[in-house]
């Protein structure tokens, strides 16, 4: 056994970046796996999501975290907490920025933040197909003089562009030692937590602007039927005023069973069986301000 590892590394990698820059994106195309829900609205992730990555000669334990921005609310106090919390505890760091969008503010705030840890970083600057090759260059230059960065990869997350080079750059930096997990793991979080993130997903695609900051996403029911080849679920869709409810459920509830349709679809790919999935959507007033919802619903 101990022949089979010589040589081999494994470590944990925080993906960290401000809200809305492509982390979850990447993650999934590195994992080759949809475990972590994207949308085009900032702060889509709340949850620190574990991924795993195999490879030959090393295992990548990928830590994707929330948007760290300066936060006011106690929900997204708690948020960048969670994603602060991270960097203490992993072998390498990546941090990922828009070259599209640059947010300087929240750039600036992460890098303050680098001062405090001794891990190795790299940069990724994310949607380079977005932007011309002289100005990346510009971009690249620049922030060669701003942090010793052990590298800086150009990649496009949603096109899948220079994730090869970037995985390639992380390894030497692992530390050498046997895998953590064995090769069937992609994810140490419950099937129920994957499938109310992606019924939160649907929630932050299909709705409004006000809508999806003020939802949070419980499973109360998972069970398995006919040896497994039937997952029934039951989910609540919380929020925080009745008439942000009325918008959920959509006139004749159309707007509710789109939303039950495509999460059902990508939670029957994860399962691998059919599922029969029963939304609900109450309303709790202002949870997000209050912090016994804010545990009870797992932040």
């Amino acid at each position: 056994m101990q022949d089979k590892f010589n040589n081999f590394r494994s470590g944990f990698v925080a993906i960290v970046g401000a809200p809305n820059v492509g982390k979850s994106t990447l993650l999934n195309q590195m994992m080759g796996e949809k475990i972590s829900i994207t949308s085009k609205k900032p702060q889509t992730t709340r949850n620190r999501i574990l991924g795993v990555v195999h490879r030959p000669s090393s295992q990548f334990i990928f830590i994707d975290t929330p948007g760290i921005h300066k936060a006011k609310r106690p929900l997204n106090i708690r948020i960048v907490d969670a994603a602060l919390s991270a960097l203490g505890n992993v072998d390498i760091v990546l941090i990922i920025m828009d070259v599209a969008n640059p947010d300087t503010e929240s750039e600036a705030f992460i890098v303050k933040k680098l001062e405090q840890i001794r891990q190795p970083v790299i940069l990724v600057l994310n949607k380079i197909d977005l932007v011309k090759k002289t100005d990346l260059l510009a971009v690249m230059d620049n922030w060669t003089k701003v942090y010793p960065f052990e590298a800086i990869i150009p990649v496009s997350a949603i096109l899948g562009n220079q994730i090869d080079e970037l995985v390639a750059a992380m390894e030497p930096l692992l530390p050498e030692g046997p895998p953590y997990y064995p090769e069937n793991t992609i994810t140490d979080m419950p099937e129920r937590f994957i499938a109310a993130e992606m019924i939160r997903e649907k929630v932050f695609r299909l709705t409004g602007q006000e809508i999806p900051y003020s939802t949070a996403v419980t499973i109360t029911s998972f069970s398995e039927e006919k040896d497994g080849a039937l997952v029934k679920i039951n989910a609540t869709i919380h929020v925080e005023r009745s008439s942000q409810k009325g918008m959920i459920i959509g006139k004749n509830g159309s707007k509710l069973k789109m939303i039950g349709t495509e999460a059902r679809k990508e939670i029957e790919r994860m399962v691998g069986a059919k599922v029969y999935l029963k939304l609900f959507v109450r309303v709790h007033k202002n949870w997000s301000k209050d912090t016994k919802a804010l545990r009870r619903f797992g932040y």
